[in-house]
């Protein structure tokens, strides 16, 4: 009766074997109560003589005192049997909430690890969004510096064409000048002449 045991956690696939271990549990101590319970007598049958007021009195103690210990070790009995089947009931609750809160932490944790991988392929979706608008924005950046090259190209192509074209104007000019002698009047403009 002292004994206590741990309870072991038992998954809801052994919560049968829990029910077999509790009756099992229950039928022994209500053995064992038997058992102990010594047998009664019926005094029905048995027809007393009259006998003197003391023997009598000394008689009755005695059977009292032998019924108050039957008593005393029924109610012990009960006692026990009491207290075993409530031990019994309460290993078995026990159990029961052991088992139903281990059901519902593996619920929680499985709820957990699925929230965790949907928001883990969300963020993989994203940085793969991300690497392709990465890709795009810096193709992008690569057409818009050709662009501005070819740009700077057409430009200086401009340049050096009005240069050459500049150039061979002055040439044409200074022949010119030179043929007939005459002196450039923009040239000598800033000197007053």
């Amino acid at each position: 009766m002292g004994e206590e045991e741990a309870t072991p956690i038992v998954s809801p696939q052994n919560s049968k074997e829990n029910e077999h271990k509790y009756e099992e549990q229950k039928e022994k101590v209500e053995e064992n109560a038997l058992a102990l319970v010594p047998p009664i007598h019926d005094d029905k049958d048995k027809i007393f003589s009259p006998a003197p007021e003391k023997e009598t009195d000394s008689g009755s103690q005695k059977s009292s005192g032998g019924s108050k210990d039957r008593d005393t070790a029924l109610a012990k009995v009960e006692s026990e049997k009491r207290l075993a089947l409530i031990k019994a009931w309460e290993d078995n609750e026990k159990t029961k909430a052991e088992n139903k809160a281990f059901k519902k932490l593996s619920a929680v944790g499985a709820w957990e690890n699925t929230k965790k991988a949907t928001v883990e392929a969300e963020l993989r979706q994203i940085q793969e969004e991300l690497e392709k608008k990465k890709a795009e924005y810096a193709e992008k950046m690569k057409n818009k510096m050709a662009e501005i090259h070819r740009e700077a190209e057409e430009k200086r192509a401009m340049i050096e064409a009005k240069r050459s074209e500049d150039v061979l104007m002055v040439q044409e000019t200074a022949a010119k000048f030179r043929s007939t002698d005459n002196l450039p009047k923009k040239f000598f403009g800033c000197f007053g002449y």
